[in-house]
């Protein structure tokens, strides 16, 4: 009996102690408690594995380690987000698909599981083979090529189309009024996933090797297949009414046309596309930057990764606390993007001081300033979507938010390489920075009409917990 009491104590300490220190923990139900929305939150800790393995650790050895041309790194890091425009259709898809079992988010989720697999599976071999490292340098460069390109191309579709299967099975399961903060928690928990990641593949790669490469990413892909399974396991329920050739309300050119006849749908879309934009555009330089211009160990490089994460899991945070007061979604966007000018100048700074502190603390402020951007564009989404449309609200907004991201690196490089060949390689990664600048201050020129005035913000009502 004392033990019992014991347990029952201890649970209660626990549930307690998720909403106090966890954000968005109170998004959790009678339906849907806490411990099976953590579970579910899974598939955003593999994405997040991902896009550290992607934009972090890889492109730094890459362009530092193999001798890759930035430009080509960043168009094959850019490669993966070339399917972000399809994240609408997928949304739109998933929504409407018709099985025999029943089921309409776990069919994509477990083919977008099985894409990650494969592309990181093949991904290792095929960047030795494009640096012409060791042996690999007997294979044709082309073979390296298209693998390498191959390999992006496939973890960067199965990335998109589990997240955006995903988070609408988050959707579907959360009540109507705890749906905007459930998405907010996945939005966390990869943040989560990309810290936690950071800092295992920086020590994994503290003594770097080509076998130890190899040894890394494949286990990734093992670890991106149990993590998604794990995560749908008895969460998605079956449908009769899910079966083949039952009819279809919308098509999805008919949603669509729906979706924009909402109040300033292009410029909310621009305001997102500048603004992601504005904070990606330095993701792949991030790491080359601290290497080759200050010095850093691949090992500190990938650490700097976890040091962006948490500086946008503060930016969450801080974002939760005050959108559930009330504040404009739109201003909380301004902030972030205000946030990230200093942040920008910190690092540019960094080289001419020999600061490493002064280049952590600036990445520090991106993430930050990016935490609080997304959150409030997302957030703004939400509101603003008919309750038959967040899933395409959702998708479109991911799309819009990755290819402005795809595009922002791949420029990056191009930029960062172009200005390096006429002058020097800190004039080069300087000139990414200062055009992040101006692209924020675009940022907060579009966001700026959407803000509601503070009179009428002061007068709002708050709404209830």
């Amino acid at each position: 009996m004392t033990k019992t009491k014991t347990r029952s104590s201890l649970a209660h300490v626990l549930a307690n102690l998720g909403p106090r220190f966890l954000p968005f923990a109170d998004a959790a139900s009678d339906d849907l408690p806490l411990s099976r929305l953590l579970r579910l939150s899974l598939f955003q800790i593999s994405v997040g594995m991902a896009m550290v393995m992607l934009v972090g650790t890889l492109n730094r050895v890459m362009i530092v380690e193999l001798q890759v041309p930035a430009t080509l790194v960043s168009f094959m890091v850019a490669l993966p987000l070339l399917v972000a425009p399809l994240r609408a259709l997928i949304g739109f898809r998933s929504d409407n698909h018709r099985s025999q079992l029943g089921w309409r988010r776990v069919p994509y989720i477990w083919m977008g599981s099985l894409l990650q697999f494969g592309g990181f599976s093949i991904m290792p071999f095929a960047l030795l083979v494009l640096s012409g490292a060791g042996q690999a340098s007997q294979a044709p460069a082309w073979v390296g090529l298209v693998g390498a390109a191959g390999a992006f191309v496939l973890v960067g579709l199965g990335m998109h189309t589990v997240q955006t299967a995903g988070l609408a099975l988050a959707t579907d399961l959360a009540p109507p009024e705890r749906q905007p903060k459930v998405v907010g928690l996945m939005y966390v928990m990869q943040l989560v996933g990309m810290i936690g990641s950071a800092l295992m593949l920086g020590h994994l790669l503290r003594d770097y090797s080509p076998g130890q490469l190899i040894r890394v990413v494949q286990s990734v892909a093992v670890m991106t297949l149990l993590l998604n399974v794990v995560a749908l396991w008895k969460q998605e329920p079956r449908s009769r009414l899910r079966k083949p050739g039952t009819p279809l309300e919308h098509s999805f050119g008919e949603a669509w046309q729906l979706f924009c006849q909402g109040p300033n749908t292009v410029r909310r879309l621009l305001a997102v596309g500048l603004g992601t934009m504005a904070f990606t555009m330095e993701d792949v330089l991030l790491e080359p930057y601290g290497g080759e211009i200050l010095g850093l160990s691949v090992s500190t490089t990938t650490m700097l990764t976890a040091t962006l994460a948490f500086g946008g899991l503060i930016g969450f945070a801080w974002a939760s606390r005050v959108l559930s007061r009330g504040e404009d979604a739109y201003r909380m966007a301004s902030w972030g993007a205000w946030v990230g000018v200093p942040a920008f100048v910190a690092v540019i700074a960094s080289a001419p001081l020999d600061s490493p502190v002064l280049f952590a603390s600036g990445i520090f402020l991106i993430g930050l300033g990016g935490g609080l951007f997304a959150h409030g564009t997302l957030t703004a989404a939400m509101r603003l979507a008919p309750p038959e449309h967040i899933g395409l609200a959702m998708g479109a907004w991911g799309a819009v938010q990755a290819t402005a991201a795809g595009v922002g690196m791949a420029a990056g490089g191009l930029v960062r390489d172009g200005v390096a060949l006429l002058s020097s390689s800190v004039m080069g990664y300087s000139a990414v920075y200062a055009l992040e600048i101006l692209l924020l201050v675009l940022t907060l020129w579009a966001i700026a009409p959407m803000m509601r005035p503070w009179r009428a913000l002061a007068s709002a009502p708050v709404p209830s917990p």
